[in-house]
């Protein structure tokens, strides 16, 4: 009874074993597009709480993707239950699409630091421009002030006399 204890934990042991590799589908995605249809449908889950352009939430994405990559549900389904039995392969596939959306990430984000600053600097500029247009306008306001009404020159007393001996005609 003893050995047909340890015959059936014997082989119940050796019946354990892994056996989940899928075999390979005949309308396998390839690496490359697996990798950016995984890339587009973490872009659409992310976008799925961010408001569009009509101001509207709680879009499902998803089938632009399918669509886009003209890729059905059962045929990506099929494909990544392939790719997750293997795991090195699929494990490459993630790190490339995670690496491609860091790069994306910098890559948008230098574009928005540099329209931040062009936004800046032209917003300065219409303050500098707006500045020297006053300052414009104020020297012409005040060239013709000055021609309406000349500046008498108190420390020249020649000029002072010669203004006041003048007769005011009336």
């Amino acid at each position: 009874m003893n050995k047909s204890l340890y015959l059936i934990l014997l082989i119940f042991l050796f019946s354990c074993t892994s056996n989940t590799i899928f075999e390979k589908p005949k309308d396998l995605i390839p690496k490359d597009s697996m990798s950016l249809l995984i890339q587009e449908m973490m872009i659409a889950s992310s976008a799925k709480h961010i408001k569009n352009i009509n101001q509207q939430k709680n879009i499902n994405y998803m089938p632009f993707v399918s669509e886009r990559y003209k890729i059905d549900s059962l045929r990506f389904q099929k494909s990544n239950l392939y790719y997750m039995s293997k795991i090195d392969l699929y494990e490459e596939i993630l790190t490339d699409a995670k690496t491609s959306l860091q790069s994306r990430k910098d890559l948008f984000s230098k574009l928005k630091t540099a329209l931040d600053s062009i936004r800046k600097d032209s917003i300065s500029n219409i303050g500098k421009k707006e500045r020297l247009l006053i300052s414009h306008k104020k020297d012409a306001i005040e060239n013709l002030t000055n021609m309406i009404f000349p500046k008498i020159d108190t420390l020249n007393k020649k000029l002072l006399i010669d203004t006041v001996s003048e007769k005011p005609n009336f």
